[in-house]
């Protein structure tokens, strides 16, 4: 609970928000989750002028003894996508971990109250007491959080609850390719793609044999985590049964992206259990796909 005021005070704080602020709340901002679901703090969103902060959701161990330091944001607004591009406004230090962290900032979700767990930094197993520290600066403020392993309250299951109750997708970017689970996930071979022209995408998930018995649907939504213009997927979530992912080498989704400006991008695939695991830091899986788009 104490983080959970502290943030709420430094989130206020950031959007300088007053009384006159809150009698003025539009409908777009009083959204309520549905039952089981999360509760958004009403007083912080905006429909747009508001910053994004950057949160550090805790770190895990991996199996060959390096640590994963786990990083979600909060952008306040619920009708304003903000995009900061690497740099100068949206770095990671030291310079070495630089690079993995979005430009790309959606509003927030319309049943959830941020984004969780959108990348990860991995740290060597010596990284001991040292910080990793994203900074963004937007609309005038510069926010940064620091992600450290110093702290066991910010220790995360990594994929799992406790006992195995429930547990994050198997997730491919390939028909034969290696699978990945949890906020690390996995990061696909690079694509090209031509400007105008549909990408043909796919994502394959599965449960793995310890979580077989696990028969709720695999939730997939696909996002545009970096680069310089839009991207348009022709199916951008989608419901996978358990009856498709049940047999063989699971089910596959397949969508297409659609690229408006050259450069580069990395898309990002989300294969999930149910929303309110979030908030309980479980039990998703991350994809990333770079594309590298010409004209």
């Amino acid at each position: 609970m104490r983080r959970t005021v502290s943030l709420v005070a430094a989130f206020a704080a950031a959007i300088g928000l007053g009384p006159t602020d809150l009698a003025a709340q539009r409908a777009s901002e009083r959204r309520v989750a549905n039952p089981g679901e999360t509760q958004f703090e009403l007083q912080l969103l905006r429909p747009s002028g508001g910053p994004v902060v950057p949160i550090f959701e805790g770190w895990y161990r991996n199996p060959d003894g390096t640590f994963e330091l786990s990083f979600g944001y909060f952008n306040v607004n619920t009708e304003e996508t903000l995009e900061i591009p690497l740099g100068s406004d949206n770095f990671i230090e030291p310079a070495a971990f630089d690079g993995r962290q979005p430009t790309v900032f959606e509003p927030v979700p319309e049943s959830d109250r941020r984004h969780w767990g959108a990348f990860t930094v991995t740290v060597p197993a010596d990284f001991g007491s040292r910080d990793v520290v994203w900074t963004l600066h937007a609309r005038g403020q510069t926010l940064s959080v620091p992600g450290r392993l110093t702290s066991p309250a910010y220790e995360l299951a990594g994929w799992e609850f406790p006992g195995r109750s429930s547990v994050s997708p198997l997730l491919r970017l390939a028909a034969e390719g290696p699978s990945g689970r949890g906020p690390r996930g996995i990061t696909g071979a690079g694509r090209r793609a031509k400007v105008g022209v549909p990408l043909d995408l796919g994502a394959w998930v599965s449960r793995d044999a310890e979580a077989v018995d696990d028969e709720r649907p695999i939730n997939i939504k696909w996002f545009r985590h970096q680069g310089p213009g839009d991207v348009t997927f022709a199916e951008r979530t989608a419901v996978v049964e358990p009856d498709a992912w049940a047999h063989g080498d699971g089910a596959k989704v397949a969508t297409a992206a659609t690229f408006s400006t050259p450069g580069e991008y990395l898309l990002r695939v989300l294969a999930f259990n149910v929303i309110r695991e979030f908030e309980f830091q479980c039990c998703w899986t991350n994809g990333f796909v770079p594309v590298t788009v010409a004209p």
